[in-house]
Formats: C-alpha cells, sequence, structure tokens
C-alpha cells in the first residue's frame, strides 16, 4: 500500500512533520521557490509574491542527501533552514516609485545584496507622483531617462539612501515633476 502526502511549509515556520503508521518515508518531489502568489501569501507584500517562476533547482537532492539515513523512518522533520544555506534564488523582486524631492531606500534582509536591475528618473504616467500638483506638471508622459547612477551607488550594498532629485539625476523635462522607478533584486553575498 502507497500513501501520499502533500504538505507545505511556508518561509518562517520552523519545522514540517512528516509520518506514517507504516512503510517508510520517501520523498518524490520538492520545491522550494513559488509557482503562484497564493501559497503562503499571508502577510507578505505584493513584490514578494510577483516573481511565480522562482525556484531552486536540486530541491530533492538536497532533501535526499541530508536526510539520507533519515528517509527510512517512520517520521521525518524537514526545516526550511537546509535550504537558507544554499541560497542560489533571486525570487523577490522589488519596483519602487519614489517622488521627485523624496528619498528613495532601498533594502535587503540580512546575508543579501541589492543588485539593480535598472532605474529611470522621469514621468511615464499622470497618477504616479500626482497628488496636489497640477495638471501641467504631470502631462508629460514621454519624459524618461534611464539611469545608472542608482546602481553605481547601491548595487552590492545590503542597504542604500538615494536623493531623488533633479541635481543627482539632472532634469529630462523642465516643468514636469518627476519621480524615480526602480526595479531590484535582493541575492546572496
Amino acid at each position: 500500500v502507497v500513501c501520499t502526502e502533500r504538505v507545505i511549509t511556508c518561509d518562517g515556520d520552523a519545522v514540517q512533520h512528516l509520518g506514517c503508521d507504516t512503510g517508510v518515508i520517501s520523498v518524490q518531489t520538492a520545491l522550494y521557490g513559488r509557482t503562484d502568489d497564493v501559497t503562503c501569501s499571508k502577510g507578505r507584500p505584493k513584490q514578494q509574491l510577483a516573481n511565480t517562476q522562482c525556484s531552486q533547482e536540486g530541491t530533492v537532492d538536497i532533501l535526499k542527501k541530508r536526510y539520507m539515513y533519515k528517509n527510512r523512518s517512520r517520521s521525518l522533520m524537514l526545516s526550511l533552514n537546509v535550504f537558507a544555506l544554499s541560497c542560489h534564488m533571486q525570487c523577490f523582486f522589488y519596483n519602487l516609485r519614489i517622488c521627485e524631492g523624496s528619498l528613495a531606500q532601498l533594502h535587503c534582509d540580512d546575508g543579501l545584496v541589492i543588485v539593480v536591475l535598472g532605474a529611470d528618473y522621469g514621468r511615464r504616467d499622470q497618477t504616479t507622483c500626482s497628488y496636489k500638483r497640477p495638471v501641467s506638471q504631470i502631462q508629460n508622459v514621454y519624459c524618461t531617462s534611464p539611469t545608472t547612477k542608482v546602481a553605481e551607488s547601491c548595487s552590492g550594498k545590503e542597504s542604500c539612501s538615494i536623493s531623488v532629485s533633479n541635481s543627482l539625476f539632472g532634469d529630462p523635462c523642465v516643468s514636469t515633476y518627476k519621480y524615480l522607478e526602480v526595479a531590484y533584486t535582493c541575492e546572496c553575498k
């Protein structure tokens, strides 16, 4: 008789216990990562749920090596800490929009560093950073200026702050109220 059981353990959950009354436990498939935006989503910001094509290769092999002698038992305790040591994933994607005159703050958790994918200073729509702005300052939506200054200042750091201003990024469209858009991930050091 073959019994199958599917269990889900979310980051932050300490241990997953697998058990069976008869026979042995044999892990057939395993996924560490994210394939949808619903599973383990409670309390998570949207940007942490955005990448649904994120998984660590070799998850089953890691489990088999880690629990090679234990997998014949009738009880198995699994912890996500085994994957934290592997650290090969780039799963969290952040896309920030910071209004002109504000401070952009990029941050990664301990052990991870910022990798800037791209940054643009200007305006692409009439709604972002538009609160209490006259129409004349937000109507030019064809004002974009890609910049490497964010990557130069922040990539490789755990956290970084940048003043969003014309003095740093130049003024690609005079009289238009602009914002900085930054896309970045957090990766292992």
